[in-house]
């Protein structure tokens, strides 16, 4: 289990360097891919490419307790616990978190991972010019922390909930949910 320095640490370094063009849908399921890239603390020179989905399952009418009701499936046995640090860093900053209270439920897939011999420089720019060239929507490229990746894809995951927050609650307003 990581360190609350080991969360902090990730959740500062962690960037989104392209993110999906789509939103978590709000009556719908919405997928995400991703290429975390991460330099392996021990082995100078080398780069590991992590590539999987994330699952946004549909948001939930609201609950009455709000973070619990975020549902992280196929993730390890200690990412809740990851999650709600990420939480409390969040509150510590002051942010809104009401949005949470829809109770999302994320569900991650198989994970394939790559370990490249090159500078993390090199590999960005080629991750780059790939989605670049591919224009892939649903594919987001992620630069984190090798040894706490996971906080690295919940970071994204939030960082969408956030993005999307405004939209969904729109539509449940339109359709007179809340």
């Amino acid at each position: 289990m990581p360190s609350q320095d080991d969360i902090q640490y990730a959740m500062e370094t962690t960037k989104v360097l392209h993110e999906p063009d789509h939103r978590i849908q709000t009556f719908g399921e919405t997928s995400f891919e991703f290429q975390l890239i991460s330099e392996p603390m021990d082995q100078v020179g080398k780069v590991r490419i992590r590539t999987g989905e994330v699952e946004a399952m549909k948001p939930r009418i609201l609950r009455p307790e709000p973070y619990r009701d975020v549902e992280l499936e196929g993730f390890d046995e200690n990412a809740r616990a990851r999650f709600d640090a990420m939480v409390e860093k969040f509150k510590e900053q002051g942010r809104d978190l009401a949005f949470l209270q829809y109770g999302f439920r994320f569900k991650r897939g198989a994970v394939n991972e790559e370990l490249i011999h090159d500078s993390i420089d090199a590999v960005r720019d080629r991750v780059m010019e790939d989605i670049k060239r591919t224009g892939n929507p649903a594919r987001a490229i992620i630069e984190g922390v090798d040894d706490t990746w996971e906080i690295s894809i919940l970071k994204f995951s939030f960082e969408m909930i956030l993005r999307s927050h405004e939209i969904n609650a729109f539509d449940f307003k339109r359709k007179g949910l809340i």
